[in-house]
């Protein structure tokens, strides 16, 4: 048990859309991303998701409406919605989500990272 320097671990990170798992508590995992430019449609069938914007302006695009997270804002994505982030400036998020969420549901792309492939602090 010891502190994690969010700071200090985005500072590691250097490839766009790429989660590093820094932390895990009651199955959870606590991942943190650098995003930009756009991702993919894609959902999440059995998991709720949470964004935290620490730096940047995120949307959410579904396949209603456009939600817009800005520093220091959260949003809840529910199981099952279909969604697509879009960073249109560099955005540093911390996602939490169940530690089996695979990272863009059950779409698979060239770049779908493996829980097993994420790297750990």
């Amino acid at each position: 048990m010891q502190a994690v320097n969010i700071e200090k671990k985005f500072r590691n990170i250097d490839k766009y859309w790429f989660p590093h798992v820094v932390a895990e508590a009651n199955g959870q995992h606590v991942r943190l991303a650098k995003l930009k430019d756009e991702f993919v449609w894609h959902s999440h069938a059995d998991e709720d998701e949470l964004f935290i914007v620490v730096k940047g302006t995120l949307q959410v695009h579904f396949r209603d409406r456009i939600e817009t997270v800005r520093e220091g804002e959260l949003l809840v994505i529910p199981k099952g919605e279909e969604h697509k982030p879009v960073a249109e400036e560099e955005v540093l998020l911390i996602n939490i989500t169940k530690a089996e969420a695979k990272h863009t549901g059950d779409t698979k792309t060239d770049i779908t990272v493996a829980i097993e492939d994420m790297p750990k602090a």
